[in-house]
């Protein structure tokens, strides 16, 4: 049989005017602001004007990654498709893509098969501009910084002790660590620098955890950009930067409207990179499909160590958010992977494969279960290889933890092969549960760490190096060292070791830096070897992408 590609389905889709998507699920023209026919932003202002009831909130994740695929975001759009079909009045809000990993190796984050949003090309590419306006005010805060320092440093800011980074949205490793300012002395003052990934920028997490504007230019003043030679925090606020910034985010904080191919509304905005950042939507778009929908079905970033840690640690008790539903995503093929099956050999059933990487699937389980206390399905994201031995045995080992297993098939069949899912969702929805985070708001840093590393990780402990040391201590003299933490990890293991499959034991997490995200309201702690500057892969996807003389684009997966 000969399948479609991703953007052949979407290009032969035959999408609804954004009005009336706009228009079916309750939004007044006056709230909309169309890019082009098939995408639109939402005003912020119909958030506050809207007095229906809060749907139910529905969280998608998924196990530890593999190469060989999970399909979350596949099954976040299908599972509002199958919702829909089954008659429920439904809203997805998903996280826009980065094109760092669009024109790499991981794909853009539209979904896949029958279970996309669409457009997919302006989705996938430079959607409304969001990422851009969000790299050009973190770029305006990097020149205002410089420029201070080349007008006479009035703050008396240390050249050496500068936290802020440059912002590009693409992998390029030659820009991770750089010498600026060169040239002479009307070019700037000469320092070393360097650049995250857009998704990486504090501006990101200021925009996605922001309520409103008001709530923007405060978080957007406290960022913090520098010391002082005498070791006192520098501002963005300090340097009278705030304004601009959120005068080029005006338009970036609003929402984005689109569709799934079935029709199904879709809010689409901010977030991406959870191995990295908070790697959450905005919780104004998550809040509008609350309003919008009586279900809605949002997703959080790789797996539920990373994303889901995250959103519930951060997002919800920032926001004030309940879940009502987690689904938890796998496959037969990444769980065989993790038993240390090879990739070449994960189309073959392998009962002992499967029964060895099981272990990771039900940690995460037992996480959202036991840590968190929130109701929890697995999603089996089907592939035509799985045996009907391998799916019994996964439901059966799920079953064993009281939790039930659903067959997702919206990849080839769209909102059809999620009705079963969506029913199990239904039900769970229906039940109370006793949500509660991993660690509580009060304590200090090194106990936040302590619990999302033995609590989630099941690590032994965590390890400081000499430079997180003095971090940790200059934290607390500002009196920051009680924010929530955003551990970033790589995303490939429950530990700092990519390597280390499954559902590792007998490690601990080597925190090396911790630096503050003063406005986003968190403190960054970087373990093992993740960087915030990824770099393109040998044969990056960028090569087979193209575009023909009508402006059809091509190789877009």
């Amino acid at each position: 049989m000969e399948y479609k590609t991703d953007i052949e389905i979407a290009q032969e889709s035959t999408p609804l005017k954004i009005t009336e998507i706009a228009k079916t699920c309750g939004i007044g023209e006056e709230y909309i602001e169309q890019y082009g026919s098939y995408k639109a932003k939402i005003d912020n202002s119909f958030l506050k004007n809207c007095n229906r009831p809060d749907g139910k909130l529905i969280l998608v994740t998924a196990i530890t990654p593999t190469p060989a695929g999970e399909g979350k975001t596949t099954t976040t759009v299908g599972l509002a498709d199958g919702l829909k079909r089954i008659g429920k009045n439904v809203c997805v809000a998903l996280r826009e893509p980065s094109l760092g990993p669009v024109f790499g190796v991981k794909g853009g984050a539209a979904g896949g098969g029958y279970a996309q949003v669409i457009p997919m090309e302006d989705i996938n590419l430079h959607f409304t501009g969001d990422f851009h306006a969000i790299g050009a005010a973190n770029n305006l805060l990097a020149a205002m910084l410089d420029n201070h320092i080349q007008q006479g440093n009035a703050l008396g800011i240390d050249p050496k002790n500068i936290t802020w980074h440059r912002a590009v949205d693409m992998n390029d490793r030659q820009l991770r660590n750089i010498v600026d300012g060169l040239g002479g002395r009307m070019q700037g003052v000469p320092r070393e620098d360097s650049f995250d990934i857009t998704v990486a920028s504090e501006v990101m997490a200021v925009l996605c955890l922001a309520s409103d504007i008001t709530d923007l230019k405060r978080r957007l003043s406290s960022i913090i950009v520098a010391y002082s030679y005498e070791g006192k925090p520098v501002t963005a606020g300090d340097l009278k930067a705030a304004g601009a910034m959120a005068a080029l985010l005006k338009d970036a904080i609003k929402p984005n409207l689109v569709q799934t191919l079935e029709h199904t509304p879709a809010i689409i905005h901010g977030g991406p990179f959870a191995n990295i950042a908070h790697g959450c939507n905005s919780i104004i778009a998550t809040k509008m499909a609350m309003k919008l929908g009586d279900y809605a079905v949002t997703e959080a970033g790789f797996g539920a160590d990373l994303g889901a840690e995250k959103f519930l640690d951060i997002k919800c008790r920032m926001a004030g958010l309940t879940p009502s539903a987690v689904v938890v995503v796998a496959t037969v093929r990444a769980l065989k992977h993790h038993g240390g099956a090879a990739k070449s050999e994960l189309g073959n059933e392998n009962l002992e494969a499967l029964e060895k990487g099981l272990p990771n699937l039900l940690q995460h389980i037992e996480n959202i279960t036991k840590v968190y206390q929130l109701p929890c399905v697995v999603a089996i994201n089907r592939f035509p290889t799985d045996s009907e031995a391998e799916l019994a045995l996964v439901e059966r080992r799920c079953r064993e933890l009281g939790v039930n297993v659903a067959l997702s098939e919206v990849w080839a069949k769209g909102g059809e092969g999620g009705e079963a899912l969506a029913r199990e969702v239904v039900r769970l929805c229906e039940e109370k549960n006793s949500f509660t985070y991993s660690y509580e708001s009060d304590t200090e840093l090194m106990e936040k760490l302590e619990a999302v590393c033995t609590k989630i990780y099941r690590a032994d402990g965590v390890e400081l190096t000499a430079n997180a040391k003095k971090q940790l201590k200059q934290l607390e003299e500002i009196g920051l060292s009680r924010l929530p933490v955003c551990i970033a990890k790589t995303q490939y293991s429950f530990s700092d070791d990519p390597s280390l499959l499954g559902a590792p034991r007998g490690f601990k997490i080597t925190v090396r830096n911790l630096k503050v995200s003063a406005g986003a309201g968190f403190i960054v702690a970087l373990t093992g070897d993740i960087m915030t500057m990824p770099g393109l892969p040998k044969v990056p996807a960028a090569e087979k992408i193209d575009v023909d003389e009508n402006g059809r684009i091509t190789g877009l997966f």
